[in-house]
């Protein structure tokens, strides 16, 4: 038994022991919080440095999580959109217009990795989303034809509510042939999305209503042939950011603007005969209408555009830094036919009817062997662009192509046309029928001959009359050729 004395040496003991411990840890407390606020303030000089970013333009509000955005679709999948691997190597749906069953989910999750889902739309379209994550086929069972589509095709897939029809993860290849995608209520989802992807389409088609683009990739490789796009939307009907996208026979019909592709480091992105058809929404109406807008991030892109029909735009082809090669194409009814920002632009063997011809604000325009019709301005070049003009002709009615008249003998004047020297050339024929009607022509415009023909050039052609310095034509029978300059020829005359 301890006395009363060791109990009160031993407390103070202990006391002084726990008084020393605070007294250690209140210098070690402060130096951890001191520790954690530098850390927390202190500049990260790795992301300053190298800034993760890789195009200029923000992209967040395109990068949609669905799953969080419709928890309430697609009930009993718990924990999101995963898939599992199937084992199945066809799998045939009809799912017959039935929303909210799942039975397109599960379809998809019953085909094993690089199998083939069919999809029969006999009684009605099915209704889902197929979020991809594995290398897939995906055919329709009814077929399609894209000269069809004034036909108003059943759609194969529609998506519901606010939702894409199909999503592709990174790295995943999917094939796609023989279906037509339905998205009449899409609000800001697109139909068909991609992050890194390799999508192969032939023979789709494509009806969207939305706030969105109806395509949309990021990064990959979208391949795209036989398809017709009908977007009832602001934003372009196919936007490729950072994608190499390959288009052949594609048709793209409805939407304000037609194409935004930001082409990526890879191989270089090509569209050979697509036609873009624009709404022909006035300037002072939402963002501009552009009918094929092509932007550059880091990585400088090439673009080869080959057999294209661009028109009802207000800017036609619009080059924000890129390099770019039309040829063999038309552009019309637009306000500027091809614009060049900054960058590389090539355009060779092209039609183009447009107020303004080739509008650079910097860079460097190659223009060759081209036809320009309607225009007020044929090349408009700011002192920071170089512009290489041969070969172009020329139709209009405006002052570029109203000939001066130059003094010959006393009062007979003949008419010269300007713009020899700037690489295009005045033209006095009536501008072709067969191309108006490939052109214009095609989405109803009455012919319009934009030749600037003089009275009588004809006859002055053939060698008979002059004009006088107000451009009046005098016809005079008398002497030919050379000798009207001479008042007949003779030594008295000269």
């Amino acid at each position: 038994m301890m006395s009363p004395r060791h109990s009160l040496i031993g407390a103070a003991a202990l006391a002084l022991t726990v008084a020393a411990g605070v007294a250690t840890q209140a210098p070690q407390a402060q130096a951890q919080v001191a520790a954690k606020v530098e850390s927390q303030t202190r500049p990260n000089f790795g992301v300053l440095l190298d800034p993760p970013t890789r195009s200029y333009r923000p992209r967040s509000h395109r990068r949609y999580d669905y799953g969080r955005y419709r928890p309430d679709w697609r009930p009993g999948w718990p924990g999101g959109p995963g898939y599992g691997p199937g084992g199945q190597e066809v799998v045939l749906v009809d799912c017959g217009g039935n929303p909210g069953s799942g039975a397109v989910e599960d379809a998809v999750r019953r085909v094993r990795p690089g199998g083939t889902l069919v999809i029969r739309a006999r009684a009605g379209a099915c209704v889902g989303w197929l979020n991809i994550d594995k290398p897939l086929t995906i055919i329709g069972e009814g077929g399609f034809d894209p000269r069809d589509w004034t036909r108003n095709p059943t759609p194969t897939l529609q998506a519901p509510d606010g939702l894409p029809c199909i999503t592709v993860a990174q790295g995943v290849r999917v094939e796609i042939r023989d279906m037509v995608f339905a998205s009449p209520r899409a609000g800001d989802a697109a139909c068909l999305v991609g992050y890194g992807a390799e999508i192969v389409m032939n023979r789709v088609g494509f009806r969207h209503a939305g706030d969105e683009a109806a395509i949309y990739v990021d990064g990959g490789l979208l391949d795209i042939r036989n398809g017709v796009i009908d977007a009832q939307t602001v934003s372009p009907a196919l936007v490729a950011d950072g994608a190499t996208l390959t288009a052949y026979e594609l048709t793209v019909t409805g939407s304000q603007s037609g194409l935004e592709l930001t082409p990526g480091a890879g191989p270089a992105s090509s569209l050979s005969a697509v036609t873009l058809i624009g709404s022909e929404q006035p300037v002072n109406f939402g963002p501009r209408a552009i009918g094929l807008l092509v932007r550059a991030a880091r990585e400088y892109g090439r673009l080869e555009v080959q057999n294209a029909k661009i028109c009802g735009y207000v800017e036609g082809v619009v080059v924000e830094g890129a390099s770019v090669g039309v040829s063999n194409s038309r552009v019309c009814k637009a306000d500027k036919g091809l614009v060049l920002y900054n960058g590389e632009l090539s355009l060779t063997d092209s039609r183009v009817r447009a107020t303004t011809g080739v509008a650079a604000a910097s860079g460097r325009a190659v223009i060759r062997d081209n036809v320009f019709s309607g225009v007020r301005d044929v090349i408009y070049a700011e002192q920071r662009a170089v512009i290489e003009a041969s070969g172009n002709r020329v139709w209009s009615r405006y002052d570029i192509c109203r000939p001066r008249f130059d003094p010959r003998w006393r009062d007979r004047y003949a008419p010269s046309w300007g713009g020899g020297d700037q690489g295009w050339s005045c033209q006095n024929r009536p501008y072709p029928r067969d191309w108006w009607d490939a052109d214009e022509g095609s989405l109803g415009v009455p012919y319009a001959d934009d030749a600037y023909v003089l009275d009588g050039y004809d006859r002055f052609q053939q060698g008979y009359g002059w004009y006088d310095s107000g451009g009046r034509y005098i016809s005079d029978d008398r002497y030919r050729g050379d000798d009207r300059w001479r008042g007949g020829g003779g030594f008295w005359r000269r």
